[in-house]
């Protein structure tokens, strides 16, 4: 059986954990969703570069990380058991065949509730003081030529008190910082809303452009920032 999450790393009582549930675009074998494989490199597969951010974080800056390990077209993590996408029948204007007329509760027993499930045990054990949400996003929508210019974003729904600080220190670092941009979280924010604002836990839903982490060098990099404002977040927040 697929086991749809890997953790990497100890969490400590009071740290930061990461958190990344679009880190991978694998499909299990005895799944077919009826795309193009090309397809399975791009967005609407997987959170560009966010999987070498996480593990370089892990590995180099004492930050654990719990990432998933299937497809967000296998089933949406980032989404509540109820929403009409969380087994997308399309997405960004492609049609997924092999996710029509498929049993969508017994794809949430395999894969979304073991992985929702592992994380709240993996923070009730260990109750840190500050997670990161990574995810990454387009330069810009493949149905518009608009640019996109923000290079990081913090989302939030209710509880904006580490979004805040984080806006201030990225801003600080010269960065192009979105306020809950180019998503809301006040629509958008399910992982979060369920381990971490339904519990009083701070977090930072953090969005990277993907043209800024396209190569290990660039996640190197980007792994290094974000663990350093993180640290600076959690210490505002004391």
């Amino acid at each position: 059986m697929s086991i749809p999450y890997r953790q990497i790393g100890e969490p400590t009582r009071g740290g930061i954990v990461c958190v990344s549930d679009h880190a991978s675009n694998r499909v299990p074998d005895d799944i077919d969703l009826g795309i193009d494989p090309a397809l399975m490199n791009e967005h609407i597969a997987i959170d560009v570069g966010v999987e070498g951010i996480a593990e370089t974080m892990a590995a180099e800056h004492g930050i654990p990380a719990h990432l998933a390990t299937i497809s967000r077209l296998v089933v949406d993590l980032h989404r509540e058991e109820d929403h009409p996408g969380v087994v997308p029948p399309q997405s960004d204007g492609h049609a997924i065949p092999g996710n029509a007329d498929i049993d969508v509760e017994a794809r949430l027993d395999r894969f979304h509730r073991p992985y929702h499930d592992a994380l709240a045990k993996w923070l009730d054990g260990r109750q840190p003081d500050l997670i990161i949400s990574l995810h990454s996003f387009t330069p810009k929508l493949a149905t518009s030529e608009e640019p996109r210019p923000w290079e990081v974003a913090l989302l939030y729904n209710q509880d904006e008190r580490a979004a805040r600080h984080a806006i201030r220190f990225f801003g600080e670092e010269g960065l192009t910082v979105g306020d809950n941009v180019p998503y809301s979280g006040r629509q958008l924010n399910a992982t979060m809303n369920r381990h971490a604002e339904a519990h009083g836990r701070c977090y930072c839903a953090l969005e990277v452009r993907q043209d800024l982490i396209a190569n290990a060098a660039d996640q190197a990099r980007w792994a290094a920032t974000i663990a350093d404002v993180m640290r600076r977040v959690a210490l505002a927040l004391d």
